[in-house]
């Protein structure tokens, strides 16, 4: 008999919910989501404002913790890890990338970019040379010296996901990260992304555009703290 590999799944959730009480009322931004997203999906989150989307990033990011719930990364449990072990976790296996793009003003792009391996402890001549490596890949390797006011949306969205990439995560979140670009802008984005999922990373994105959601091979609607449509791979699925 020949026994078949069971691939564990980057990412599983089981019965997330999220509280919060508001005066007197306990609220559920999410209630109840279960999700599996294997290594190398491209999922896009979709939902209205309010809906839970941003909180369900929150918290698959590791950045905020369910109140309820299973969350397993990799295989590990970490809805119940101390502050610095999902610090660690999140520095080690994430990269993230956000709508306003938060670099620091007065450092370079290539500084930028090599920010997150000064908290790796990487020594300097290492990390300049993998920031200008990153800010390569994404287009930018004549741009390092220039600071982020001198550089358009575009260009500092590119600097946001070079730096996302620097610490060569295999997961990447991003945030509404064409919220402020322009068509041209949006679609040179959207490409990068689309090339790093071909090269194999993890890439969950959330968006209000559909036509941004299309460009995932995996799409997700979540409605009033649930996932209530999942669509991708040619399956369709409606979440009760």
């Amino acid at each position: 008999m020949i026994a078949v590999e069971q691939k564990i799944p980057t990412i599983r959730l089981h019965g997330i919910r999220k509280l919060y009480r508001i005066g007197g009322e306990t609220l559920a931004a999410l209630d109840g989501i279960d999700l599996e997203i294997g290594r190398g999906e491209f999922a896009a989150l979709m939902g209205p404002s309010g809906s839970g989307k941003s909180t369900l990033m929150n918290i698959l990011g590791c950045l905020d913790r369910p109140s309820e719930g299973s969350y397993k990364l990799d295989g590990a449990e970490v809805a119940g890890l101390s502050d610095d072990a999902l610090a660690a976790t999140r520095n080690k296996k994430i990269g993230f990338v956000f709508q306003n793009f938060n670099l620091l003003p007065r450092i370079s792009a290539l500084d930028n970019v090599a920010l997150p391996l000064v908290y790796a402890g990487v020594g300097r001549r290492e990390r300049m040379e993998r920031a200008q490596e990153m800010l390569a890949a994404v287009g930018l390797s004549d741009r390092g010296a220039h600071l982020p006011n001198e550089l358009s949306g575009g260009q500092r969205q590119r600097v946001a996901i070079a730096r996302a990439l620097v610490n060569d995560p295999h997961i990447i979140m991003a945030d509404e990260p064409t919220g402020n670009l322009d068509t041209k802008s949006t679609k040179e984005i959207m490409d990068i992304f689309v090339r790093m999922h071909e090269k194999g990373h993890t890439i969950i994105l959330v968006t209000h555009e559909p036509e941004i959601a299309l460009r995932a091979s995996r799409q997700l609607l979540v409605r009033d703290g649930r996932i209530t449509r999942d669509e991708g791979k040619g399956v369709v699925m409606d979440v009760v």
